[in-house]
C-alpha cells in the first residue's frame, strides 16, 4: 500500500486545493493530508480566517482525503514524517519548497520518500488570497 502525503493550510477550500488533493491521491493508495496548526500559519503565512479545528474537520470530509492529522506547532515537517510514515510527499504547485533541496533533507535524515510536485489548476480563484482580493474589490474595502 502507497501512503500519499499532503500538507497545506487550507484556510478558505478552492479548486486549486481540490485538484492539489486530487492529484496527491492519484499518486498512491491512501492519502494523509497534514493541516497546518494556528501557530505554524501565523509564524509562516498570516493569521488564520478559520481556526484550526474547522479546516482539520473541512480537509477531513474532502473526498480524496482519506485521513488529515493537525500539523506540530513549529512547522517542522520532519517531525510529522514519523506519524504519518508516507512513501510519497506531494507538494502542492506554489508551496515554497524546493523539491531537490527537499529530497536531499530526507535523504540525509533518513527518509525513503520520494517527493513530488502537483500541477497548477487552470481555474481562476485557485488561492486563498486571490479569493479575499476579489472579496475585498468587490465591497470596495467596506466591511459589513
Amino acid at each position: 500500500m502507497v501512503r500519499v502525503m499532503a500538507s497545506g493550510v487550507f484556510d478558505i477550500i478552492h479548486t486549486g486545493h481540490i485538484s492539489y488533493l486530487e492529484q496527491a491521491k492519484a499518486m498512491g493508495d491512501e492519502l494523509y493530508v497534514v493541516v497546518a496548526c494556528d501557530d505554524t500559519v501565523r509564524m509562516k503565512k498570516h493569521e488564520p480566517i478559520t481556526p484550526e479545528s474547522m479546516r482539520l474537520r473541512i480537509v477531513n470530509a474532502l473526498k480524496p482525503v482519506d485521513r488529515a492529522v493537525l500539523g506540530k506547532s513549529g512547522g517542522d515537517l520532519f517531525s510529522i514524517l514519523k506519524d504519518v510514515e508516507p512513501d510519497i510527499i506531494v507538494l502542492g504547485y506554489d508551496q515554497g519548497f524546493d523539491e531537490k533541496d527537499l529530497q536531499k533533507n530526507l535523504d540525509d535524515r533518513g527518509f525513503h520518500i520520494e517527493v513530488v510536485r502537483a500541477t497548477e489548476c487552470g481555474d481562476d480563484l485557485t488561492a486563498t488570497r486571490k479569493i479575499i482580493q476579489k472579496i475585498v474589490k468587490r465591497d470596495g474595502g467596506k466591511r459589513q
